[in-house]
């Protein structure tokens, strides 16, 4: 992670649709560098500089870019700003796998699905809560058949429960 790769999550911390929208942009790998246009030095606030991201900007500049990355900025600038400037329906068409991932991982983001818990029923009784599970982890989060890695406790709760892995049966 670079200084400025933090800057930026600093500036975006606490609102999910914000941070899954720098997120994007950081993972996505051209949006954020030194001298972009579209970040603005903030701060220091509590001693530590932010960079925010200037959506409409970035959606200005960006005109030159790919189509699949011109989308995938689409979708960023959608989830930065509460004024949409974009059409989901013409963003989300054509994206290139990756971005696909990327995309997909913070919608689930911004939606809060990565502290999301889910009860745990045994014997009629509610016994606890699962850890949370991301809908959609980021892509660096997935293991190789692109499904979501295991944490070692959700594997060794597998393992006592004898399922092997595959979780239980309904």
């Amino acid at each position: 992670m670079s200084e400025l790769e933090d800057a930026v999550r600093r500036w975006a911390m606490g609102v999910y649709p914000v941070e899954a929208g720098a997120e994007l942009l950081i993972r996505q790998g051209k949006a954020i560098y030194e001298g972009a246009p579209w970040l603005r030095e903030l701060g220091p606030e509590g001693g530590q500089i932010m960079v925010a991201i200037e959506p409409e900007t970035l959606w200005v500049n960006s005109r030159s870019w790919s189509g699949s990355e011109q989308r995938l900025v689409n979708v960023a600038v959608s989830l930065l700003d509460s004024e949409p400037m974009v059409n989901l329906h013409d963003a989300v068409t054509g994206l290139d796998r990756e971005p696909l991932e990327l995309v997909l991982a913070a919608v689930a983001h911004a939606a809060g699905s990565h502290e999301a818990r889910m009860p745990i029923i045994e014997g009629g009784k509610l016994t606890g809560y699962t850890e949370p599970a991301n809908a959609h982890p980021w892509p660096d989060q997935l293991n190789t058949i692109g499904t979501p890695a295991r944490s070692s406790r959700a594997l060794a709760h597998d393992a006592s429960d004898g399922v092997g892995g595959l979780g239980r049966s309904l």
